[in-house]
């Protein structure tokens, strides 16, 4: 966290952004981000490209709403924060390529970066929890992402592959190339393994994972609620 505008505080289980704002400079973040702010900064509300932008965004697992901090009166300071118990990183485009940001991973992001949705094909769509539009975000700039558990990079070199666990994927560049595959050789084999589908990464690039699975919480609450209720 050298960068002196901002720095990530509180470690991986309750971060906080901190931000440094110049006057008339701007953040966009998700509708529930800002946790506190100086005096100097307004906070607005919008949807950036649209009601149609809106939606596939909710279609996408995000919210239709962007929340937009900027510092009119002067500098200021803002905090933001995710709902999760998890981790925040950021990330720095150049603008050369793009990021895949899965739902409920993407925070905020500084004015130059693009939030938009794509299509996945009908195979990934169908199968991969994701639904058939996912986030990507271009442009130039930092963006924020978060996670349930810390966040860990796998770094990829050329030729090479890594196998992850479909819920367990934060972010990835878009020029990395993945196939949605079974676990095992069968779907019965996969099915009993636990792990069912998994994405095939084939490198260069940094792949951004998270520790916890939030639908192996889920599941685990479940099973919990049916052992007090016996």
């Amino acid at each position: 966290m050298s960068n002196p505008k901002y720095e990530i505080i509180h470690g991986e289980a309750f971060p906080l952004i901190r931000y440094n704002l110049a006057q008339g400079e701007k953040l966009k973040a998700e509708s529930d981000a800002m946790v506190a702010m100086s005096a100097t900064i307004d906070v607005t509300g919008g949807t950036e490209g649209g009601i149609l932008r809106g939606l596939t965004r909710m279609l996408a697992g995000e919210k239709f709403f962007f929340q937009y901090l900027e510092a009119k009166r002067g500098p200021g300071e803002a905090l933001l924060a995710h709902s999760q118990p998890g981790g925040i990183m950021d990330v720095e485009l150049d603008g050369t390529y793009g990021l895949i940001i899965q739902k409920d991973g993407f925070l905020a992001a500084t004015e130059g970066v693009n939030v938009n949705t794509t299509m996945q094909s009908l195979g990934r769509g169908l199968f991969s929890g994701e639904g058939f539009f996912i986030l990507k975000v271009t442009g130039q700039g930092v963006v924020f992402v978060s996670s349930y558990g810390a966040i860990h990079p796998i770094e990829v070199p050329a030729g090479e592959q890594v196998i992850i666990d479909n819920g367990h994927l934060v972010a990835w560049p878009d020029y990395m190339p993945y196939s949605l595959e079974k676990a095992s050789n069968g779907w019965f084999s996969s099915f009993k393994s636990g792990e069912c589908l998994v994405c095939r990464f084939t490198g260069p690039g940094v792949v951004l994972i998270q520790t916890r699975n939030p639908s192996g919480f889920s599941g685990w609450l479940k099973r919990l609620g049916l052992a007090f209720r016996k």
